[in-house]
């Protein structure tokens, strides 16, 4: 068993402590904190095709620069990107760019390549990941997470396809970049080592790092939920334990993120039983850090605003405007649905980043993702968005004793629909344990749905104009035999939940 010296964790400690004064300092300036980020990446980038071409070096200010610089989404960013993949230097941001995150990103098969420039791993996500761990050690120092292991899982990385021949330059999921290039501090305290940590056949993977890590001190995981059931499961059955707890008696914490937690929640507490359990979620996505759950208390996230990432927010009447106009942080208002819009040192100018986020608090900015721009049932104007249905799962689970390992939605249009006259919704889950009355479950589901979301209600109301929803229960494995089928098991891959087509659900469907 590897423990770290108790001079080591507190130099670490030291380290992570000294990042709650910028914290503090962002959390408290936050206008101040996004004007400096956006005069110090218009600066760098000022010699770049893109800063000469709208005129960086002129000290924009943010509404200069909203009224110069279009809004991008990925397709429209892929000639440049591209070329950047290539090799060439000095396209989006300085210098020549080595490290790719690959992202599905989309219900598209086309996978997204997105820009890791130096500044972004060190400015971005190191200094993000010591935030999270200043933040921990604060909330619960009776655990002294630094004096064990963070397990932590990722994907993996392959070379550039558009530059194969060298091998410095590399694609992955972000996970697998960021581990890949962690600082020494960050490498010292997590497991596994990276030869197994970055295997790219995840059964061999999932067996490889079970049997190593049963016999690390582990205090604290990090990952997607969905992978992390599958290893703690393993890790258990290895050990001939009843449950994780009697494998690793010192783990205190999950930082978890990529899916929502909510429809996990129950069942990581049967695999962790205990009080002593905690978890916090991150916001870490393929364009850079964004968020973090900085109160223990609370689900709601606090945007990172010294960060590398400048943020610009579209209401949802611009999301698919031909010139959508974006509000700065200060316009922002609670309760609504905005979507993202961020400026970033990897090179990422006023990018549509695909979701979306409601702020829950204004001093400090907090936020909750409330789903994609692009995942959503809208069919017939009943706008069900990601947020909806992940908390509509999770009261369902709950109230027939039952969890859920994966699900996506999809409509059943008036054709589909029993007689012909009522549209409808079609949930494919699939359970853990499937629940004992179905019916209720599904019950549940759509009244849940209607107390969250006024316009499926309105659209529900005596069944008139939408019918009530249809379970489908799907198959042990069945999503990971889909993902698997389109080269996307394993790393931060994960299916989409909603889709106005039914394209996505009946591919899954035919996955035998």
């Amino acid at each position: 068993m590897t423990f770290l010296s108790s001079a080591q964790s507190a130099v670490l400690s030291w380290g992570a402590q000294r990042r709650l004064r910028s914290i503090y300092h962002f959390r408290d300036h936050p206008h101040e904190a996004q004007q400096q980020v956006l005069r110090e990446l218009l600066h760098t980038a000022r010699a770049t095709e893109w800063g000469r071409r709208y005129g960086f070096a002129d000290a924009l200010s943010g509404r200069e620069f909203a009224g110069r610089v279009p809004v991008s989404a990925y397709e429209e960013l892929v000639p440049d990107l591209e070329r950047v993949m290539r090799g060439e230097a000095d396209v989006l941001w300085p210098g020549r760019v080595q490290w790719f995150a690959k992202s599905s990103g989309t219900t598209n098969a086309r996978s997204k390549y997105i820009p890791v420039t130096r500044e972004a791993l060190h400015e971005c996500h190191y200094r993000a990941g010591r935030d999270m761990v200043a933040l921990s050690t604060l909330h619960y120092p009776e655990a002294q997470l630094l004096g064990g292991k963070t397990l932590s899982l990722g994907g993996t990385h392959t070379p550039n396809p558009l530059r194969p021949a060298d091998a410095l330059s590399r694609a992955g999921d972000v996970s697998a970049v960021i581990m890949q290039n962690l600082p020494a501090w960050a490498e010292h305290i997590r497991t596994p080592p990276l030869e197994l940590a970055l295997l790219d056949e995840w059964e061999e993977k999932i067996e490889r790092i079970a049997r190593h890590v049963q016999h690390q001190d582990v205090r604290a995981l990090a990952g997607v939920p969905t992978w992390m059931i599958v290893l703690l499961r393993r890790v258990t059955e290895l050990a001939g334990a009843d449950n994780i707890t009697d494998v690793w008696p010192n783990l205190r914490l999950f930082l978890h993120g990529a899916v929502a937690f909510g429809p996990y929640r129950e069942l990581f507490q049967q695999l962790i039983p205990g009080p002593q359990m905690h978890y916090l979620e991150v916001y870490n996505a393929s364009e850079g850090y964004i968020a973090l759950q900085d109160e223990p208390d609370s689900e709601d996230l606090l945007l990172l605003l010294n960060h590398g990432i400048y943020y610009e927010f579209l209401p949802a009447d611009q999301w698919d405007a031909p010139e959508p106009q974006a509000l700065p942080l200060e316009a922002v208002e609670l309760g609504k649905s905005y979507a993202l819009l961020i400026s970033t040192n990897a090179g990422l100018w006023r990018y549509k980043i695909g979701d979306t986020v409601r702020f829950t608090s204004l001093q400090p900015y907090r936020i909750r993702i409330s789903g994609r721009t692009k995942h959503f049932l809208n069919a017939f104007g009943e706008e069900v968005v990601i947020e909806n249905a992940e908390a509509a799962i999770a009261a369902a689970c709950r109230a027939t004793s039952t969890t859920v390992r994966d699900f996506t939605a999809a409509p059943i249009y008036f054709a589909g629909a029993a007689d012909g006259s009522r549209g409808g919704h079609q949930w494919l889950i699939e359970f853990t344990q499937p629940p004992q009355d179905a019916a209720h479950f599904t019950s549940v589901l759509d009244q849940t749905l209607r107390q969250l979301n006024s316009d499926y209600d309105a659209k529900r109301h005596r069944d008139m104009a939408l019918a009530p929803p249809t379970l489908t229960v799907a198959a042990p494995g069945l999503f990971e035999r889909w993902l698997a089928r389109r080269g996307k098991l394993g790393g931060q891959h994960k299916v989409p939940r909603l889709s106005n087509s039914r394209d996505l659900l009946d591919d899954i469907l035919r996955t035998s």
